[in-house]
């Protein structure tokens, strides 16, 4: 991963499901710009290996927990000082069900942990950086939040992120905390490669559904979410930025045909014979 960009020198971060996926990949390409890293998971083992591959400091947490965030937050104020840069990495996901086969039981796992997790998390830890007058915390959402799927408990849960940031984002931003989302589309993190190899996505169906005609690379979105962190977005706060390889637009241009192919590159038009 590029490790190009903003230096953050002096940033204390903490990643919540920074043990795999788009939080690791964020987790990894903060301490490549200098940020001291809490990489925290409920996975303890993966997470100690994730942190001690890139210099962190490892974590383990249960969001759902009601005390869980709290208890992280007293122990890192002694054992790192302040957290700067709060990125709610955890959550879970479902297979696509309609709704009568829909266990309530993963319905209220999924919104104890992407919704009630976030919440506690972002409550501890940016109560604290308002009362130090400094801050910034990113929430991660989805595009589903945005459009309907059958995914009846995640697109729901995410769509109340993408509320509670621009809550938080009021909130607190006169207390100098910025509060932004990232919209991931299709990733290829390591949940998805399992979706994928065992039949259950395909994954030229989800490529043609996008304008860039691939998935996103998890490192695409831990770029987004580093600019949202830093200092380039000093002046945003309460915005939701998609990272979808531009999924979002392509649905209506179904009725026109579809989206166009890519247009000969000026190479192929010097060669054409």
């Amino acid at each position: 991963m590029s490790e190009l960009g903003a230096s953050m020198n002096g940033t204390v971060a903490l990643v919540t499901g920074g043990a795999s996926g788009i939080g690791e990949a964020t987790a990894r390409l903060f301490s490549a710009r200098g940020a001291t890293v809490v990489v925290a998971d409920i996975d303890e083992l993966r997470a100690a290996s994730v942190a001690a591959e890139i210099g962190g400091i490892s974590a383990h947490i249960n969001v759902a927990e009601p005390d869980g965030a709290e208890n992280l937050a007293l122990r890192l104020d002694d054992l790192v000082g302040p957290v700067t840069v709060l990125v709610t990495s955890a959550g879970i996901t479902q297979p696509p069900t309609p709704p009568e086969a829909l266990d309530v039981e993963l319905w209220d796992r999924i919104m104890d942990v992407d919704v009630r997790g976030t919440w506690l998390c972002a409550a501890a830890f940016g109560t604290r950086m308002a009362s130090r007058g400094a801050g910034s915390i990113v929430t991660v959402a989805s595009v589903t939040a945005m459009r309907s799927t059958p995914l009846h408990a995640y697109g729901p849960g995410k769509a109340a992120l993408i509320t509670l940031t621009a809550n938080l984002a009021a909130e607190w931003g006169a207390s100098g905390v910025r509060v932004n989302c990232v919209a991931p589309g299709y990733t290829m993190t390591p949940a998805m490669a399992a979706l994928i190899d065992s039949g259950a996505r395909d994954p030229a169906l989800m490529e043609s559904a996008s304008a860039l005609g691939r998935l996103v690379p998890a490192e695409d979105v831990a770029l987004a979410i580093a600019f949202l962190s830093g200092r380039e977005a000093a002046s945003i706060t309460g915005v939701v930025l998609p990272v979808d390889a531009g999924w979002l637009v392509t649905p209506t241009w179904s009725t026109y045909g579809g989206i166009p192919g890519a247009r000969p590159t000026s190479h192929e038009k010097e060669t054409r014979p």
